[in-house]
C-alpha cells in the first residue's frame, strides 16, 4: 500500500502544479480556456490526494492524521476542496493559482516529514484522532482562503486610494471630486463613467479611470468582485472556519480529559489555538459594525491567518509541548 501512497502523492503534486500555472495565467489574462484547463487539474489533484489518504488509512489501520505529514496533506486537500466550493459559488477561479501554489508548497513540505508508519503512542490510539484533527485542519483551510480574499481586498482598496487623489481626473479634463457639485464617491464615479464610457463600481472610481487610461493593473482589478463583495465573501468563509475551530477545540478538550486527565492544561498548542479563536471571534463580532467592515476586518483576517500559521507550524515544530512534532 505504501507504493500506492507514493504514487498518489506524486500525482497530486504534479496536478496541483499544472493547475496552479493554468489558473495563475487566468489570473493575469482571463482567457476562458485557462480556467477550463486549471480546474480539472485541481480536481484531479484532490482526487489523487483522496487516494493517497485512503491508501494510507488502509495500510496502517488508523486515520492518517497522526503526524505533520498526514496533517499537512489533509490541510491541502481541505483547502482545495473549499476553494472549489467557494470558487464555484462566487466565481473566484482567478484565485486558484495562488491557492494551488500555496497548497503545492505545503504538500511538498509535508513530504519532508514523511517518516513512514510508526506505531501510535497510547494517547493517540483513540477515535478522537479521526475527528478532532480533521475538524481543526479544515478550519485552517477556511482561514487560508479568507486570507487570500482579504489580501485581494486590501490590494484593491489601497490602489484605489492611490488613484483617487484627483490627478487622474485632471488628466482627462475633469476637476477633482472636491470641486464637483454633489461631490463624493458616487458623484465622481458617475462623472468618470460619463466621460470615459467605462462602467464603474461606485466605490472605486479612481481605479475605473486608471483602467480607462490603459493601466493594466487597474483594468485587472476592475474585473474582480467589488470591495463590498470581497468583504462579504471573506465573512462567509470565516463563518465556516470559526465554528469548525470552535468544535475542534471542544473535541480537543474532551480528548485531553480522556488522555491526560484534564480538559485544559495551557499547553502551548492549546493557548495558541485559543488565541486564534479569539481573533476570529473578534472578526465576526466587529464585522457587525459598519465602521469595522472592509479594510479593518480584512486586516484582522490577515493577522488571524498569521496566528494560525504560528499555531499550526510554529508551535508544533519549534516549541516543546504535548502537541509537538519535535523529536
Amino acid at each position: 500500500m505504501s507504493q500506492f501512497v507514493t504514487i498518489f502523492y506524486a500525482l497530486a503534486v504534479a496536478c496541483y502544479a499544472v493547475g496552479a500555472l493554468a489558473l495563475f495565467a487566468y489570473f493575469l489574462w482571463r482567457a476562458p480556456w485557462q480556467s477550463m484547463l486549471g480546474i480539472p487539474f485541481a480536481i484531479a489533484g484532490l482526487v489523487a490526494q483522496a487516494g493517497a489518504i485512503a491508501s494510507e488509512a488502509l495500510a496502517t489501520g488508523w486515520s492518517p492524521t497522526s503526524n505533520l505529514y498526514d496533517s499537512l496533506s489533509l490541510f491541502v486537500a481541505f483547502t482545495v476542496l473549499l476553494f472549489l466550493i467557494f470558487a464555484r459559488q462566487y466565481r473566484l477561479w482567478y484565485l486558484g493559482g495562488f491557492v494551488l501554489l500555496i497548497g503545492d508548497f505545503f504538500l511538498g513540505y509535508a513530504g519532508t516529514w514523511n517518516e513512514g508508519y510508526r506505531p501510535l503512542v497510547p494517547s493517540l490510539q483513540s477515535y478522537w484522532l479521526a475527528i478532532h484533527v480533521p475538524t481543526v485542519v479544515a478550519s485552517y483551510a477556511a482561514f487560508m482562503l479568507a486570507f487570500c480574499t482579504s489580501a485581494l481586498y486590501l490590494i484593491k482598496y489601497y490602489l484605489e486610494r492611490s488613484h483617487a487623489g484627483g490627478l487622474e481626473l485632471r488628466s482627462v479634463g475633469l476637476q477633482p471630486a472636491t470641486a464637483v457639485p454633489g461631490s463624493g464617491t458616487m458623484a465622481m464615479a458617475a462623472l468618470v463613467a460619463d466621460r470615459t464610457g467605462h462602467t464603474v463600481q461606485d466605490e472605486t472610481p479612481g481605479l475605473a479611470l486608471a483602467a480607462a487610461q490603459g493601466d493594466k493593473i487597474a483594468q485587472w482589478l476592475m474585473g474582480i468582485p467589488s470591495l463590498a463583495k470581497l468583504d462579504v465573501i471573506t465573512y462567509r468563509i470565516i463563518a465556516v472556519g470559526l465554528p469548525l475551530l470552535s468544535l475542534g477545540i471542544i473535541m480537543g478538550a474532551m480528548w485531553a480529559k480522556e488522555a491526560w486527565g484534564a480538559y485544559w492544561q495551557w499547553d502551548p498548542k492549546e493557548t495558541a489555538a485559543l488565541f486564534c479563536w479569539i481573533i476570529y471571534l473578534a472578526y465576526m463580532h466587529l464585522h457587525t459594525r459598519n465602521q469595522w467592515r472592509g479594510v479593518r476586518c480584512s486586516w484582522i483576517s490577515v493577522v488571524g491567518f498569521a496566528a494560525v500559521i504560528f499555531c499550526y507550524l510554529g508551535v508544533n515544530i519549534w516549541i516543546s509541548g504535548l502537541h509537538s512534532y519535535k523529536v
